[in-house]
């Protein structure tokens, strides 16, 4: 299941160029042409999911295994000091193209790449209202 005006699928499937670092029957990894820092890749599944919200479990669970060889493999490669994987859903969560997929981003002491955020606190209205309604 594809979706013909989707770049990911069309890049997932070999119909336009990527530097591909591995791919099987499921999945694509490329190098993000955009990178937030050397050697940033995409784990791109090669069905078409707009999100985490339509991915069936069974390939959400691949799409972290794979996550998880690809950094061991590439923390050796590239003598990084650490791993960011992201993955990003809805636009406002910063998700630019509607096909999901994981972001493998390789951090290096004082890389400056400026992924994070600012640390809240969580209140105990919030966590009461957060509760209440799991358990409702």
């Amino acid at each position: 299941m594809q979706d013909n005006n989707c770049i990911f699928c069309k890049i997932a499937n070999g119909e336009i160029p990527s530097a591909t670092l591995y791919e099987d029957d499921e999945f694509r990894v490329i190098l993000d042409l955009g990178p937030a820092t050397k050697g940033h890749a995409l784990i791109l599944p090669k069905n078409h999911y707009a999100d985490l919200y339509e991915i069936d479990e069974g390939t959400a669970a691949k799409a972290f295994v794979l996550a998880k060889k690809m950094v061991a493999r590439l923390t050796d490669i590239l003598g990084c000091d650490g791993y960011n994987v992201v993955q990003n859903n809805k636009e406002a969560a910063g998700q630019t193209v509607f096909h999901f997929h994981m972001h493998l981003i390789p951090r290096y002491k004082d890389d400056k790449c400026g992924f994070g955020w600012k640390m809240g606190k969580l209140s105990d209205k919030d966590k009461e209202e957060i509760l209440a309604k799991l358990k409702g």
